[in-house]
């Protein structure tokens, strides 16, 4: 993991996730670039030259100051920031910085949402998670302590999800952390049977191991939703991160579907990493 990317808004949620990201930086020796976007109004945008560029270095040098002070943090000795300001909040522009740089991860703060805002708006986090195309760590609390020394890996055990668990396997064995396999049966039209359970994870495990030593360690939960189960169990596992594999829905299929991946983010108290399918 030699690229980290932390998009940052100054606030205090913010500073947790760049934490985070120091502490798995000095652990893989990463470099951590630290973004954030200016979201500058259409106003300006629209201007003519001369005032757009007076307004927007003044917007920029603005930035540039509070960035500095930001990154004036004891736990960012020895690790290798790279401060990134960016003109608009567009969430592709993460994406552009992530193939730009071959970035591994990005690590970002979220308090969540809830409500009307969680089905019209939804949090940034959510967004970043919908658009990403390699693993999204989001942090919800400050992070006393970063060893994710148990993780739960929740899966539908589908052949889709195999490269996205063998991804998540190579950053958990790095982090010397165990692992715990989840499945979560629920009574709506996704119900199985304990034999068809036995019978899809062991196929899954047959492709992705090429065994099943790992057998015992997939906990079974039956819960009214999967959301619920994965929460449910993290907690009785004494879990210190939660890991999802999502399809990343966008547009109308993600409004009707909803994602699981998503929701977790937003309810979890824990830290939740996210795999794309």
């Amino acid at each position: 993991m030699k690229k980290i990317i932390v998009p940052i808004d100054f606030s205090e949620h913010s500073e947790y996730a760049l934490e985070t990201a120091a502490s798995i930086a000095k652990k893989f020796n990463s470099e951590v670039y630290v973004l954030h976007m200016l979201q500058l109004s259409n106003a300006i945008i629209t201007a003519s030259a001369n005032s757009l560029n007076e307004e927007a270095v003044f917007y920029l040098k603005l930035a540039e100051q509070k960035m500095e002070t930001f990154l004036d943090r004891p736990y960012l000795k020895n690790v290798n920031v790279i401060p990134v300001v960016k003109h608009f909040m567009v969430f592709k522009e993460i994406n552009e910085l992530v193939k730009a740089q071959d970035a591994d991860l990005i690590v970002m703060g979220s308090h969540g949402a809830s409500g009307a805002k969680e089905v019209f708006i939804g949090s940034n986090a959510e967004k970043v998670v919908r658009h990403a195309e390699i693993p999204v760590l989001i942090v919800k609390h400050n992070p006393i302590l970063v060893e994710f020394d148990t993780i739960i890996f929740a899966s539908d055990f589908s052949q889709d999800s195999v490269e996205s668990y063998i991804k998540a396997k190579s950053i958990f064995n790095k982090l010397e952390a165990k692992v715990q396999l989840v499945y979560v049966n629920t009574p709506n039209s996704g119900f199985k049977s304990s034999v068809e359970i036995d019978q899809l994870i062991s196929k899954f495990l047959k492709i992705a191991e090429g065994n099943l030593d790992m057998f015992k360690d997939v906990a079974v939960v039956s819960d009214y939703s999967v959301e619920q189960g994965i929460l449910s169990y993290a907690n009785r596992a004494g879990a210190d991160l939660i890991a999802v594999a999502t399809h990343g829905r966008k547009g109308l299929a993600h409004f009707f579907e909803g994602s699981i991946s998503e929701d977790v983010t937003n309810h979890s108290t824990l830290p939740v990493m996210t795999f794309k399918i």
